[in-house]
């Protein structure tokens, strides 16, 4: 049955996980990245990644020339917070 709150906190978002097909570990890298031929220079799309998927992310995006930038996650959120734009959405390849 679903009851409101009763303690009036709002619920806890999911921490985010890895970007990694198959993969649910919590994720602790950001890899930004745009494809130029379908987006504008200064456009970020991100993937996640935890700790053991990172290279493999970035080797990924970095052997067809997408990977822009690879940032700690509490670092790209702090930025966030700061007023710094970022665009993206995870996927996964």
């Amino acid at each position: 049955m679903n009851s409101p709150d009763s303690t009036g906190s709002a619920p806890v978002p999911p921490a985010p996980v890895c970007s990694a097909k198959g993969c649910r570990a919590d994720a602790v890298w950001v890899l930004a990245w745009n494809n130029p031929k379908l987006h504008t220079p200064e456009r970020r799309k991100t993937w996640l990644a935890c700790a053991e998927h990172r290279e493999h992310l970035s080797q990924f995006l970095g052997v067809r020339g997408f990977l822009k930038d690879v940032v700690l996650l509490a670092e790209w959120e702090q930025r966030g917070r700061t007023g710094e734009t970022q665009t993206g959405e995870t996927q996964t390849p």
